[in-house]
């Protein structure tokens, strides 16, 4: 490593090893003889991807090069792909809306078909989907990476139209939400008054970006010179704040010191924003706040059309998400159908980094089963969390379903605020996902 005479490592050093960082951060992991055209299994199978997101778009690279001669059709009406890690930084003011969109076109691989629309209906009985334009498309097999949906109506009074009015920001969904989030950011500073972060019950996508925004927020201030203008509340849903114990319970002790009151076990029911009021079910009753600025999370969900499918869990184990087991990615019913990204039912992984390990498994997996083998990968719930606490500033979170630590840099403490993980999320990881897309890690 690059290191001055005193033994520490300095940005410019770092940024030097930018290429073998982004090796250990993309993982090394091959996906074995299957990434080699010499290699391709030639099949005739009929393979569907729903979803054009991170972790479509990955299965349909590492598909196309490991299957000779199958037919690879992706589903998905979205022709802007969007880079969702970017949002919290265009929410801070730190990048502009353009740095996190690209053209789904430009991502997906030759030979792939895609289709231009959504899925409205499963049917894993007869091996096809139907689209919401009425389209019935048979497959062989079947991968669901359709992303979840953000319920903004299960607050009463929230809409996506009330994003960037009112003092309410959401992070979530795309850039427009990110931009006018700082909008809102902006004028808290100038203004102060009280601040609202909240935090739904259950399983939600970055499970992380709550605590980024609220942190951001709380040194926005301060670098506006207007911190002690405001009030700050951190109002989760449960007990807890993060589902890693070590990062929890730096969390417990590091949002006090900054300021924040937690309001445990406050989640968001309802909102007024002509009266700027925000009410929360508490264990004492509802309890309704007044804010000057509010980061509304809402409850998330798979999309509706796995929700009411023969493919979501029918037990309640992960009620509606995607059943899978939780480290081949296969169907626990239907062998012939797989899950990757945000729309699996596992305990663990809702985030870009979580697909970049899912999707070799998956993939890999598929591949075995085709062949009349057993699946051979497996996931460990690797997941990961650049979690900013500041700008130049985060901890680099990364952990397996056993919610033990996993660092990938044995010189960062991962429970200490470091410089590194910034500059990887601010300058390095989009890289990362790139080569993720084009299925090299």
């Amino acid at each position: 490593m690059h290191k001055k005479r005193s033994g520490r490592l300095t940005r410019r050093g770092f940024l030097r090893l930018s290429g073998g960082a982004l090796a250990v951060l993309a993982g090394t992991g091959p996906f074995g003889l299957l990434s080699r055209p010499g290699y391709a299994q030639k099949t005739a199978a009929r393979i569907v991807i729903v979803g054009a997101g991170a972790a479509g778009i990955a299965l349909s690279a590492r598909l196309r090069r490991a299957l000779d001669g199958a037919r690879i059709t992706v589903i998905d009406r979205r022709e802007t792909h969007l880079y969702q890690p970017g949002l919290t930084l265009v929410a801070s003011g730190v990048w502009k809306p353009r740095q996190v969109e690209s053209r789904t076109a430009a991502h997906l691989p030759r030979g792939v078909e895609w289709v231009r629309d959504m899925v409205a209906e499963y049917d894993p009985e007869a091996n096809r989907v139907i689209t919401a334009g009425g389209q019935r498309i048979e497959y062989d097999f079947l991968l669901v990476a359709s992303g979840l949906q953000v319920n903004y109506s299960a607050i009463e009074g929230m809409s996506a139209d009330l994003i960037g009015r009112h003092g309410i920001a959401c992070v979530y969904d795309n850039p427009r939400h990110a931009a006018a989030s700082w909008q809102m950011m902006s004028r808290f500073m100038e203004q102060g008054g009280v601040g609202l972060f909240t935090r739904p019950p259950g399983a939600i996508k970055c499970a992380g970006a709550p605590l980024k925004v609220a942190m951001l927020t709380e040194y926005r201030l301060r670098e506006a010179g207007t911190r002690d203008r405001a009030e700050l509340h951190y109002l989760p849903a449960g007990a807890g704040l993060f589902s890693q114990p070590d990062i929890n319970q730096f969390l417990k002790e590091h949002l006090p010191a900054r300021g924040f009151t937690i309001g445990w076990n406050h989640p968001l029911v309802a909102i007024d924003p002509g009266k700027k009021e925000a009410t929360f079910r508490t264990p004492e009753g509802l309890r309704t706040m007044g804010y000057d600025f509010i980061h509304v999370v809402p409850p998330m969900s798979a999309p509706q059309a796995v929700v009411d499918s023969p493919l979501a869990w029918q037990d309640g184990s992960f009620g509606g998400w995607l059943e899978v087991d939780q480290h081949t990615l296969q169907h626990r019913r239907y062998p012939n159908v797989f899950g990757v990204g945000d729309v699996v039912g596992t305990p663990i992984g809702k985030t870009a980094a979580s697909v970049k390990a899912q999707a070799p498994v998956a993939a890999a997996n598929l591949v075995d089963v085709l062949a009349d083998r057993e699946p051979s990968r497996r996931y460990n719930g690797y997941t990961s969390c650049p979690l900013i606490t500041e700008v130049g500033r985060a901890i680099l979170v990364e952990f397996d379903y056993d919610l033990k630590m996993v660092p990938s840099f044995s010189f960062i403490d991962p429970t200490e605020q470091h410089w590194v993980p910034w500059v990887l999320k601010e300058r390095m990881l989009q890289a990362a996902y790139n080569a993720m897309l084009r299925g090299r890690v």
